[in-house]
């Protein structure tokens, strides 16, 4: 089992306008649903929201734009982390000015 990934490795899947690229998962050796990625947000409008019944933590890298999180609404920049409790819905969207929103994100059991 490999335990590690280059980036330009990762499969690119795309849902809702969102790219996403999953890093570390099972298939790394990840266990009780811990898993990472980055996605790449181009829209100006929300796509579909997420809900998952794990934790997920988001660390944005690039781009300005707008996060949601069950009803709070936040504005999200370079360097700026936050985390998404279990069972609540998210979703990103990037600003009118601003390249696509880039985010780390990691999902780890509760």
């Amino acid at each position: 089992m490999k335990k590690y990934l280059h980036f330009n490795a990762a499969e690119k899947i795309t849902r809702d306008g969102v790219e996403n690229y999953p890093l570390l998962t099972e298939h790394h050796g990840c266990v009780n649903g811990c898993c990472t990625g980055i996605s790449v947000y181009n829209a100006l409008d929300y796509p579909m929201a997420n809900i998952h019944g794990d934790q997920e933590g988001f660390f944005v890298f690039e781009g300005e734009g707008w996060a949601k999180v069950g009803e709070e609404e936040f504005p999200i920049v370079p360097e700026v982390s936050f985390i998404v409790p279990a069972g609540f819905s998210h979703t990103i969207k990037r600003n009118p000015d601003s390249l696509a929103v880039k985010v780390f994100w990691f999902h780890a059991a509760i």
